[in-house]
């Protein structure tokens, strides 16, 4: 029988060029959602860092690592959130291994 919830790891980079007020509100926006649809199991925030390769002419971005516990359907509808969301310019989701 397949576990109802499985360890996961999401890496979000946003825009360096928000200010503190708006990163802070995405970062929030997506602690709130993962924490209504699983439990959230660390975060944290490492801050400005330089990009391995320029992404829509930005090489910085502002690094946000999230590991988390839930059903296997939330991690499709965080990355659609994820990819719709002004201000995020990369993000990444993986199973977590035990």
């Amino acid at each position: 029988m397949a576990k109802s919830t499985e360890k996961y790891e999401c890496m979000y980079v946003l825009n360096p060029n928000l200010t503190e007020e708006e990163t802070a509100a995405i970062v929030e926006k997506f602690k709130a959602l993962i924490e209504a649809n699983g439990t959230l199991d660390e975060m944290e925030e490492m801050g400005k860092r330089k990009l391995a390769y320029e992404i829509n002419y930005l090489t910085e971005g502002y690094y946000v690592l999230v590991k988390f516990t839930c059903g296997p359907a939330f991690p499709a509808e965080l990355d659609r959130v994820l990819g719709i969301t002004d201000g995020v310019i990369r993000s990444l989701i993986t199973l977590r291994c035990a």
